[in-house]
């Protein structure tokens, strides 16, 4: 069964960037979408952005123009890079894999403030 651990969170000014990366414990060759969701307190957990195996992607429209969503499945390795960065972009960011009921990582906060 595929783990995934996310990493790169902190604390981040607004219009700054940051780059998250989560690492899976297994092969993600074989996984159609792998995506970023991410969740505010008191919030439900939403979609960020999503990549398929051959590399299409789809974005929320808040963070369209701003966000890459990339993946490496030689190094097993989703990425995030987040650019001009929001305080409404303020949330545990969980990395996630589409494979049976969905596989989760722990999550990585961003908080972006001045």
């Amino acid at each position: 069964q595929v783990q995934l651990v996310e990493s790169g969170g902190g604390l981040v000014q607004p219009g700054g960037s940051l780059r998250l990366s989560c690492a899976a414990s297994g092969s993600i060759d074989s996984i159609s979408l792998m995506g970023w969701y991410r969740q505010a307190p008191g919030k439900q957990r939403d979609l960020v952005a999503l990549i398929s195996n051959g590399g299409t992607t789809n974005y929320v429209d808040s963070v369209k123009g701003r966000f890459t969503i990339s993946r490496d499945n030689v190094k097993n390795m989703v990425y995030l890079q987040m650019n001009s960065l929001k305080p409404e972009d303020t949330a545990v960011y969980y990395c996630n894999a589409q494979i049976g009921l969905g596989v989760w990582g722990q999550g990585t906060l961003v908080t972006v403030s001045s």
